[in-house]
């Protein structure tokens, strides 16, 4: 069954006026899986293009056509990006209205765009952005963890000697990670990072996005990893959360001594305090009356 011709009801475009797209390079997110989630703007936009730049025009065809968009479409991707990048900036250099879209979801976040961008910047053409669905925040606001800071990381590598190296320079960092897996990897991947990241680190695999079957599956690494391990890969696009690293425990009595003795080797007292203070995340008077007591005794 094909889906039905939604026309643009003049209606609800009222408030979008036409004219406020003057010549220039538009962002425009496109639903990640339920076809309606398309802002009234984006819709407005992409009727009044004189060019729309998109991944796949056999995906973003069929969006178009639903809701009764003529458009001429242009594909650039990473493989044509060189021989297209240079022809969409001559049309913006005449005048064009140009839509940049990705197969689902906001352009440039983790789609072909950047360099499009960087270079209509260099050469003085108006760029702005039309958002909306994006794979990253929805699945970090349905994953229940902490959502006040967090990286954006993309694909780890495919390897897993290359994937826990990645891994390494990601476990400390102090905030929630997302990322995307393909769904045949997604095992695989989910062992390495319980390996690298701790087995019990909060984590959240968020599959179909917006469609009927939306699924987010939660629990620790090591929990999802053999989850995934017995049941094979899951249908669907794959986006991972994974909560920040636990608060490191409060240093010793004797870690402070240890790290003072060694700080007030090389460096004078005020400096090694300072050190030892930022080092260990200890407030400086504190540390520096310990570092009085110690080198008292030392004197003694």
């Amino acid at each position: 069954m094909t889906n039905p011709i939604l026309p643009l009801p003049e209606a609800l475009l009222s408030g979008v006026d036409a004219a406020q797209f003057t010549p220039g390079l538009y962002l425009v997110a496109t639903p990640i899986g339920n076809a309606a989630d398309i802002t009234l703007r984006a819709l407005a936009l992409l009727r009044r293009a004189d060019l729309v730049a998109c991944e796949d025009s056999r995906v973003t065809g069929p969006l178009l056509q639903r809701y009764g968009i003529k458009a001429h479409l242009l594909p650039y991707h990473e493989h044509n990006a060189a021989k297209v990048r240079p022809q969409l900036i001559e049309k913006l250099q005449g005048g064009a209205v140009v839509a940049l879209v990705s197969d689902a979801g906001t352009p440039l976040i983790n789609d072909p765009g950047y360099k499009l961008v960087k270079d209509c910047i260099a050469a003085g053409l108006h760029v702005t952005a039309l958002p909306g669905a994006s794979a990253v925040p929805t699945a970090l606001c349905l994953s229940g963890l902490p959502s006040d800071r967090f990286l954006f990381a993309g694909f780890p590598p495919p390897k897993s000697a290359a994937r826990r190296s990645w891994l390494a320079e990601l476990k400390s960092v102090p905030a929630t990670l997302v990322l995307l897996e393909s769904a045949q990897r997604l095992a695989d991947s989910l062992a390495d990072m319980a390996a690298m990241l701790g087995a019990q680190r909060e984590a959240a695999v968020a599959r179909e996005l917006t469609k009927k079957f939306e699924e987010v599956r939660r629990g620790g690494l090591g929990e999802l990893a053999a989850h995934y391990a017995e049941h094979g890969p899951p249908k669907g696009e794959v986006t991972l959360v994974i909560g920040p690293p636990p608060a490191a425990a409060a240093p010793s009595d004797a870690d402070l001594d240890a790290a003072l003795a060694e700080a007030m080797a090389r460096l004078p007292l005020r400096q090694a305090v300072d050190e030892v203070a930022t080092l260990l995340g200890l407030s400086r008077k504190p540390v520096y009356a310990r570092a009085l007591e110690l080198r008292d005794d030392g004197e003694d």
